[in-house]
């Protein structure tokens, strides 16, 4: 791979071993624990022992845009400068690394016109925090360039969209010259670095974990000027916060191999990595972020005083996958080791390191961390990683159980001022919402954090000005979480149609309508004190980590959807795919045999996702087979309802359909259950009536016809199919 040599260098102390001269990596291990100077060449341990010429790798096309461009500029700037509304495919690749992707509005195409092209521009916000200025630049240019909405992430960042191609400079430089950032939002680096948006003061932890969001951030964000070339035509901004000086050595350090010597680009080198990488950090017991859904996961550890004393690291998580390939899968993060503070920077560059080095070049499905210690397993991984970071990873700390946090509600930073979260539906700043909210941040002069959960929560509030921020967002149609559906509020969407360029289906516009039918399901059943969490993507790739929900839809053609059922409400065990395929006018008939066992087959606090891991999708699909749907007038109606998310009007249409009935929920449990096999017993509501015979279905087509059938004979529908079975033949 790399030419990365040195005539002098100091190790870091604790290494494995020292490197024998012309040993292509090889390691002579040593008892010294000394720091020590090393004459010797130091070659990246991933290079060949035959020449390169004996075996030509296949690359994939991104792999040849990326070695040609200038690390990140031709054609890209060219491109820019022309009166095409579009950029050809290799300086739209390159066009991700700075933060941005080009869409097509599918429903404006016009015949004759080709597609109606516009660009998605996505920020850098490590742990999520925004400045009062960014934001109401944001805000504004959301419609002077956009179309007027913002859309918050599962990565706690911004996307603008329905940007066009003459724009693109005004508002990468305006938000560039506010303090923020696009570089590496998208495109083969490290992405934005996910941490809990807890706004807490008093819990050094958490202060920990969001200075190391952005000192990770820092770490591997791409170096070699591209960006301001672009975007500020080679005058680089200088930022108010300057980088950690530990963060600068780390990166410059080359000890073990995991550097490019003399480029602009010491760790990604002229191909940058092969796939995306993303990277969270937490703290113990809080899975707010999503943690094993990473390709890195670091926990930092801390002292009774507070002070930082080191991180255990979770490797090769990932959502992405691809309907009806089995060589692709959404897999969680595994357990690698522990680092002492002084070596995180060092052992998460030696992670970048083996992955740049030995993952899929050839193939980009097969190109995430993920397969790669998948097809290696842990041990292999973490020995070759080891030789990149020169340690040992010791074995990680004990930690407590992990809890999902929405962060919703007023919460106290523990500093006197108040911060407040706020559920955004899948994510859209739009409308009166989006007005409203802009008033009280604008008033108040306020920061605010987003969340991976596509929410916002405004911060540094005096508790003086709360009675006003709440009169002021109601007026807004804003309501507090306590009068929100709780399955609605803890949902989640990916924008999927019209922009998406991958998406098969609906996702953002067809959740909330689906939101509504599920809770009419749960409400004929008087299933009122349940709540789970639920998410919907408009294809395979799981941007808004589907497969973590206890309740899945992922879109597998035209108003037809995947279900995945089994996830635990904390996030740490994945759901599976209990049915392919199932049109979304038959989710009552798909869905309320499931609701109907788990409301009288639950243990005590049991989570839907729990319950159905438990019993298992054979004794689900069983009962369903068996099971009479309820009628309405059989369950007593609620007897309080709670007002709906408030979101602008969406598109509506006719395979969308329902009534809103929410209701309020405890919390979630925080355990998950291991499953059992599920015992008649398990599996028999004593509610349903008995002698009735199993469902039979049938063809629409003949559905139609019995329908047409019994109205022209004043029959039933019951009636006239008995009649028509009877007489069949006779």
């Amino acid at each position: 791979m790399a030419g990365m040599t040195t005539s002098s260098v100091v190790a870091r102390s604790g290494f494995l071993g020292t490197l024998v001269p012309g040993s292509k990596g090889a390691v002579a291990h040593s008892k010294a624990q000394a720091p020590q100077q090393v004459n010797t060449k130091i070659s990246c341990v991933a290079t060949p022992s035959r020449p390169p010429t004996a075996f030509k790798a296949k690359r994939s096309a991104v792999e040849q845009f990326k070695e040609d461009s200038d690390f990140l500029r031709h054609p890209l700037m060219e491109e820019l400068t022309t009166s095409e509304p579009s950029i050809s495919e290799p300086a739209m690749q390159l066009m991700k690394f700075h933060g941005s992707y080009m869409q097509d509005e599918r429903e404006k195409r016009s015949f004759g016109k080709g597609k109606s092209y516009q660009f998605m521009m996505r920020t850098r916000q490590p742990a999520g925090v925004v400045s009062n200025q960014l934001y109401k630049v944001m805000d504004d240019m959301a419609d002077k360039y956009g179309n007027g909405t913002l859309r918050l992430t599962t990565r706690q960042t911004y996307q603008l969209h329905g940007i066009l191609k003459g724009d693109l400079k005004s508002v990468f430089s305006s938000v560039i010259k506010n303090m923020g950032s696009t570089l590496g939002a998208c495109g083969d680096v490290n992405r934005n670095v996910c941490a809990p948006p807890a706004p807490y003061k008093n819990k050094p932890e958490y202060l920990l974990a969001e200075k190391m969001a952005n000192d990770l951030a820092d770490l591997l964000a791409p170096q070699s000027g591209a960006y301001y070339d672009v975007w500020l035509d080679g005058e680089k901004f200088m930022s108010a916060v300057k980088e950690n000086p530990e963060v600068t050595v780390a990166r410059a350090d080359n000890s073990f191999g995991t550097n490019f010597e003399n480029s602009p680009e010491p760790i990604y080198g002229h191909h940058f990595l092969p796939r995306k990488f993303k990277i969270a950090v937490t703290v113990p017991g809080d899975n707010s972020v999503d943690l094993f859904t990473n390709d890195l996961g670091v926990v930092v550890l801390c002292n009774d005083a507070g002070e930082l004393m080191g991180a255990n690291l979770f490797v090769g998580g990932g959502m992405g996958r691809t309907h009806r390939n089995e060589e692709t899968a959404a897999l969680l993060a595994v357990d690698l080791g522990y680092v002492p503070k002084e070596d995180i920077f060092y052992a998460v560059k030696a992670i970048v390191a083996t992955q740049r080095d030995y993952g899929r070049r050839d193939d980009r499905k097969q190109a995430r961390l993920k397969y790669l210690v998948h097809r290696w397993g842990i041990d292999k991984f973490r020995t070759v990683t080891e030789q990149y970071y020169g340690k040992k990873f010791e074995a990680s700390k004990p930690l407590p159980p992990w809890k999902y946090i929405s962060y919703h509600g007023w919460i106290e930073q523990g500093d006197g001022l108040l911060a407040y979260g706020i559920p955004i539906l899948n994510g859209r700043l739009k409308g009166a919402l989006r007005t409203g909210l802009r008033t009280v941040i604008e008033r108040y002069e306020l920061p605010v954090r987003l969340t991976a959960n596509q929410d916002i929560i405004l911060t540094e509030i005096n508790p003086a000005w709360k009675q006003d921020i709440e009169s002021t967002l109601r007026a807004a149609g804003i309501k507090d979480v306590s009068e929100l559906d709780p399955i609605v509020a803890n949902s989640m969407a990916c924008p999927a149609m019209p922009l998406c360029g991958l998406a098969i289906g609906e996702a953002e516009r067809g959740m909330p309508a689906v939101m509504e039918r599920l809770r009419a399901v749960m409400d004929k059943l008087g299933l009122n004190d349940a709540s789970f969490i639920t998410r919907m993507t408009g294809c395979p790739n799981g941007c808004a980590r589907p497969y973590m929900a206890e309740l899945g839809f992922v879109c597998d053609g035209p108003n037809t959807y995947q279900i995945w059922l089994g996830a635990c409400p904390n996030q740490t065990r994945m759901s599976e795919s209990y049915m392919d395929k199932m049109k979304l006018n038959n989710l009552e008939q798909t869905l309320e045999p499931i609701f109907a066992l788990y409301k009288s087959s639950r243990t005590a606090g049991e989570a839907l996702g729990d319950f159905c891991h438990r019993v298992g999708f054979d004794a689900l699909k069983k009962f369903s087979t068996t099971y009479v749907p309820l009628t309405t007038s059989a369950v007593a109606a609620p007897t309080h309802h709670v007002a709906a998310l408030p979101v602008a009007a969406a598109p509506s249409t006719s395979d969308f359909f329902a009534s809103s009935k929410p209701q309020p929920v405890a919390a979630y449990t925080a355990s998950a259950p291991a499953r059992v096999a599920a015992t008649p017993s398990d599996v028999t509501p004593s509610y349903v009536p008995g002698g009735r015979l199993p469902r039979v279905m049938v063809e629409e087509a003949a559905f139609v016809k019995l329908q047409e059938l019994a109205r022209s004979e004043g029959k039933t529908l019951t009636q006239m199919a008995t009649d028509a079975i009877l007489n069949y033949k006779k």
